[in-house]
């Protein structure tokens, strides 16, 4: 009996194997839903270990969440080239602006995660199952997208409590994910709070993730993804008035360093 629960097992797996190297289509949806299962399986087994250790919803929680995500690379082939991580050790708090390309972007924030950093994330996320629960636990900061007012009320927020905790907020300013190997166009929410708490903006750009991965091709292997870390652009003595211009700089600046990480013509 169990050796014929071996040899069906034998087949399945072997029938995956052969299917994976003939269909791209079904390559990609079994990587992805391998991916998706992984985030639903270590967030259950880590959302215990983060109330044991620090009793409930705190930003330490990272540390936890990071440290066990950081293995999932592994899983998938996937190499990191970090450079600049010096730029995060500024005094008091700072916005932190990336390239947001897809749901693997997970992987990539937490291979360079600075301690004491929140990310906001949208407010859809709180009901992803486990997952939902582990970035509740991490101090992520939920935002209703559709809501513009209650948006800045949240932004609000946030920076008071930056100046009060003391942390780092990280934010995608595209506002949604985008795998097209460009930007698109900044959203100046994350500006406006950065000149509001008159704390620097240290942008972060992820190389593009199109040469290995893409779901309009069903392209899914594995890869290199390099990450540069750019020095603080300061915003002491900045008003409400310099926000466009801000958004504007940091945008030319991380996306002319995209194409070069990516070996892209700009």
């Amino acid at each position: 009996m169990e050796l014929g629960w071996l040899l069906w097992g034998a087949a399945v797996l072997l029938l995956l194997h052969v299917l994976m190297e003939l269909s791209p289509a079904v390559n990609f949806a079994l990587r992805i839903g391998f991916y998706s299962l992984l985030c639903l399986l270590a967030s259950a087994l880590t959302a215990p270990v983060c109330l044991l250790v620090n009793g409930g919803r705190t930003v330490k929680n990272m540390r936890i969440i990071k440290t066990v995500v950081k293995t999932f690379k592994y899983f998938f082939g996937l190499r990191f080239e970090v450079k600049g991580l010096e730029n995060f050790k500024v005094e008091g708090p700072a916005i932190i602006v990336s390239n947001h390309q897809s749901i693997l972007d997970m992987m990539g924030l937490m291979e360079i995660l600075p301690d004491d950093c929140v990310q906001v994330g949208k407010k859809e996320l709180m009901y992803a199952g486990t997952v939902g629960l582990i970035i509740y636990l991490g101090g992520v900061i939920f935002i209703n997208r559709k809501s513009t007012s209650s948006a800045k009320i949240v932004m609000a927020e946030v920076a008071k409590s930056m100046a009060t905790d003391n942390v780092k907020v990280w934010v995608y300013p595209e506002g949604t994910r985008n795998c097209t190997g460009d930007l698109l166009p900044f959203k100046k929410g994350a500006f406006h709070l950065a000149v509001q708490a008159q704390v620097p903006v240290i942008p972060v750009v992820y190389s593009s993730f199109t040469s290995f991965y893409n779901p309009k091709e069903n392209l899914f292997t594995s890869g290199k993804i390099k990450v540069e870390i750019l020095p603080p652009i300061e915003t002491k003595g900045l008003t409400s008035d310099d926000v466009s211009d801000l958004t504007d700089r940091c945008f030319h600046i991380m996306r002319e360093t995209l194409f070069r990480l990516s070996g892209s013509p700009s």
